[in-house]
């Protein structure tokens, strides 16, 4: 791992963890931001209808994946359940669209934009192969590699094949010769044998 993964990962885990454990301990204060946003995914996605349950969660859910990316455990897929958990918690807090003061709106503005950053932050660590090769080359190199390796057999079986004929070929003009050879010198011996 590199130097700036070793420093980046800990201070992008730093904002899920302190989230994620700030909501698993204290979610009365993102209850009621939550709970129209519960209220519509909790039946279609089979989910308990009390937005403190989802909020406690997916705070959990922050903490734990932060801490996980934070360690360089699972980084990719700790850094995609980061981005998951925090687009809803982003979306419930920060409404600044229904604000009317203009210096709150401001402020709730700022904050769902940071969020969106982070958002793309834990996102773009998501697909970050540490400089090796990701699953999409990964596949694409191992077709390559399996059609390359079909066709050097296909080559050598033909090539084999060829090799098999001709020595088969080469036996049976053998076999014939010794054959006829072996025919010859009995017809003489039998001639030879013969009286007179």
């Amino acid at each position: 791992m590199t130097v700036v993964r070793r420093l980046a990962r800990p201070l992008l885990a730093a904002s899920f963890v302190s989230n994620g454990l700030d909501a698993f301990r204290h979610p009365a204060q993102r209850v009621e931001a939550a709970r129209p946003l519960v209220d519509r995914v909790a039946e279609p996605l089979g989910l308990p209808r009390d937005p403190e349950t989802f909020v406690r969660a997916n705070g959990a859910a922050m903490a734990a994946a932060g801490a996980l990316f934070g360690l360089g455990r699972l980084p990719r897929l700790s850094a995609l359940v980061m981005a998951v958990t925090l687009a809803p918690t982003a979306y419930a807090q920060h409404a600044f669209w229904q604000e009317k003061d203009p210096v709150r709106r401001r402020d709730q503005r700022r904050a769902l934009v940071q969020d969106v950053s982070l958002i793309g932050a834990a996102l773009v660590a998501a697909v970050d192969t540490q400089g090796r090769p990701g699953l999409a080359w990964r596949g694409r190199h191992a077709v390559e590699q399996a059609e390359r390796t079909a066709k050097r057999a296909s080559r050598d079986a033909k090539r084999a094949g060829k090799q098999a004929k001709r020595a088969a070929q080469l036996e049976t003009r053998y076999a014939v010769r010794t054959a006829r050879s072996t025919a010859r010198d009995a017809a003489a011996s039998a001639r030879s044998a013969l009286p007179g």
